[in-house]
């Protein structure tokens, strides 16, 4: 059965979407399963309402008290499998809340597809696609004209973090509420869009009205090319490191060294250093104190972490890099620090490449 997955930021539109959808089903068979973080669904009640969706019939599941990215991923398996066994739907919508982040709902989704060898879950379910609705005003407020959503009360939702995070993992932007910015303000954040997800198709729509055909049963998903479309990723997989100017603006470079950070130094520079005008920021580092362990750098809106991801090939016995490099004869090796680098992916607006290159270069080691 294919399962829609609807993702966006609170207001951006996702409601209204589902109700634009259950109104102009075309003949599907609709089941539709909402998550929302509080006691309250308030969601569910929306669309019971503007869909005429009852929960009698067994066709609206609310998931409250928790988040299908994490604490409801078990939950989110079984209403999936009690819904294909009533035999009654030939489709499945799901609502996430709007401070989820999609990978995690995708990654749960599809152990339900086959795709996983040995797994012990049935193939009841395909991943169709993955639409992030998007607040084209809220969008222009937050990366566009300056004013930051980031008020003093809420302290715990990055809402930078959360619109970046998915615009870049989806099928379908549907830029919502068009008609609130300007012509110029539309083409900016376009481009901003563009920066952070190169392939998903933009739809414009005013109060969510998109072609149904495009929404839904696409055959759109694909997880390892959803992975892929991210602008950080194109930007860290290919060699290019001089700063592509875009219009209004919105570019993308690359900072590479093969010398470590000094990690109180780099820590110095995020903390107190780390350039207002960048959007995204995410790459590989290592630093010289912990010279066997590759960390992750990822930045987004406010939150900035390093996270360790495994360990370099440098510290591996002798003749097991012996044996990859004779098996990898591509691989990007030196003399002096084997497969150790960084490689960090700004993407931002007027981004001063020389000031961030500089800053950089003072936090490095031997």
């Amino acid at each position: 059965m294919p399962v829609t997955l609807l993702t966006g930021y609170l207001g951006s539109g996702k409601t209204t979407l589902l109700n634009h959808i259950l109104k102009n089903q075309k003949g599907y068979k609709i089941a539709v399963i909402v998550n929302d973080i509080g006691e309250v669904n308030i969601d569910a009640a929306l669309i019971e309402k503007g869909g005429k969706v009852t929960q009698r019939d067994d066709s609206l599941i609310p998931l409250t008290n928790g988040c299908i990215c994490c604490t409801l991923k078990l939950d989110l398996i079984g209403q999936i499998a009690s819904i294909i066994k009533m035999n009654r739907f030939d489709y499945i919508l799901i609502e996430a809340s709007g401070v989820c982040e999609p990978i995690p709902i995708a990654q749960t989704i599809t152990l339900l597809d086959g795709s996983l060898e040995d797994s012990r879950l049935p193939e009841i379910c395909r991943l169709d696609n993955i639409v992030t609705v998007v607040d084209a005003k809220r969008l222009a407020d937050e990366f566009v004209s300056g004013e930051s959503l980031l008020k003093e009360n809420m302290e715990e939702d990055d809402i930078e973090n959360l619109l970046v995070q998915q615009i870049e993992f989806c099928n379908l932007i549907i830029l919502n509420k068009i008609a609130e910015i300007s012509e110029e303000d539309k083409n900016k954040i376009t481009r901003v869009i563009r920066a952070l997800q190169l392939e998903a198709e933009i739809i414009e729509t005013n109060y969510a009205k998109a072609d149904i055909d495009r929404v839904i049963n696409t055959h759109a998903f694909d997880f390892e090319k959803a992975g892929m479309s991210a602008g950080w990723v194109q930007a860290l997989t290919t060699e290019e490191e001089e700063t592509e100017t875009e219009e209004y603006g919105i570019g993308t470079f690359v900072y590479k060294r093969t010398r470590p950070f000094i990690q109180a130094k780099f820590e110095d520079f995020v903390n107190n250093k780390f350039p207002s005008d960048v959007i995204r920021c995410k790459g590989i580092i290592w630093f010289e104190d912990l010279r066997e362990e590759a960390y992750v750098f990822e930045q987004s809106g406010r939150q900035k972490s390093a996270v360790m991801s495994g360990k370099w090939l440098i510290s591996a016995p002798k003749e097991e890099r012996k044996v990859y490099l004779q098996e990898n004869p591509d691989a990007e090796w030196s003399e002096d620090y084997g497969d150790r680098y960084i490689k960090l992916v700004f993407i931002g607006q007027e981004l001063d490449k020389e000031k961030i290159t500089k800053e950089l270069d003072n936090c490095l080691g031997e």
